[in-house]
C-alpha cells in the first residue's frame, strides 16, 4: 500500500510559505484551524512588515489581531505570537528552539505544531500527526489508535525516520486530494482496496429520488 501510494504522489512537500524557521513557526501557528492558502496570504504582507521575533514582540495584541484577522481565532493567535515572541527573545536570542519540551512550552505551540517546525525546519525525524494524517492513517489501517500522539507512535513505527518528512506531506496530500473528510474520492483512490472506509456500504436516501 504504502509502495502505491509512494508511486501515485511521488513528491510531497510543504504548501506554508516561509523562508526561515521563525517564519514556518508563526505560520503553523496561523494554520489552526484555517487552511494553508488563507495562511499564505496572510504571511505575505505579514512578513514584509514583521520579519524578526522582536518585530512582533512589539505588537499591541489588538493591533496584530487585525493584521492576521483573516485567518480566524485571530485574538487568540495574536496573544500566543506576540507572547512567544518575547520569550524567544528573553529566552532563546531571538532564535527557535530545536528542543521539542521547550517548543512545546511556547504560547500556542502544541505537540502538532513542534514536530511540524522541527521536521520541516530542521529536518528531525518527526512525524507530525494534522486532522488529515489522523483520518487517512486509520481509513487505510496504518493506524487504528483513537489519539493523535497513539497514531503519531504507529507511524513512526512504520515509516523509517529518514521517510518520515516526505511521508508526513504526501498523507496531507492525499487527504487533502482524495481521501477528505466529506465525500472522499474512492472511485479513483489507488489504494481503495485497503481501505477501510471504502468497504463500508453507506446508505444515502436522498440519492435515490
Amino acid at each position: 500500500m504504502l509502495q502505491t501510494l509512494a508511486r501515485h504522489i511521488p513528491e510531497a512537500g510543504p504548501t506554508l510559505h516561509f523562508k526561515n524557521p521563525f517564519e514556518l513557526l508563526i505560520a503553523v501557528i496561523l494554520s489552526a484551524q484555517c487552511t494553508d492558502i488563507r495562511v499564505n496570504q496572510t504571511t505575505a504582507r505579514l512578513f514584509t512588515k514583521y520579519k524578526t521575533p522582536a518585530d512582533f514582540a512589539s505588537l499591541s495584541q489588538e493591533h496584530l489581531a487585525r493584521e492576521i484577522r483573516g485567518c480566524g481565532l485571530h485574538r487568540n493567535k495574536s496573544l500566543h505570537i506576540i507572547k512567544t515572541c518575547r520569550l524567544l527573545e528573553e529566552k532563546y536570542g531571538g532564535q527557535v528552539p530545536e528542543d521539542p519540551a521547550v517548543l512545546q512550552s511556547l504560547p500556542g505551540v502544541g505537540r502538532k505544531t513542534a514536530n511540524v517546525v522541527l521536521n520541516v525546519a530542521f529536518g528531525k525525524p518527526t512525524f507530525p500527526v494534522d486532522t488529515h494524517i489522523f483520518r487517512v492513517a486509520r481509513r487505510l489501517g496504518l493506524s487504528s489508535s483513537s489519539t493523535p500522539l497513539r497514531v503519531e507512535k504507529d507511524l513512526t513505527r512504520l515509516i523509517p525516520p529518514a521517510e518520515r518528512g516526505v511521508w508526513h506531506h504526501r498523507l496531507i496530500s492525499f487527504g487533502r486530494s482524495t481521501c477528505s473528510a466529506r465525500n472522499p474520492k474512492c472511485h479513483e483512490c489507488t489504494v481503495n482496496r485497503y481501505c477501510r472506509h471504502s468497504k463500508k456500504k453507506v446508505h444515502h436516501p436522498d440519492k435515490e429520488n
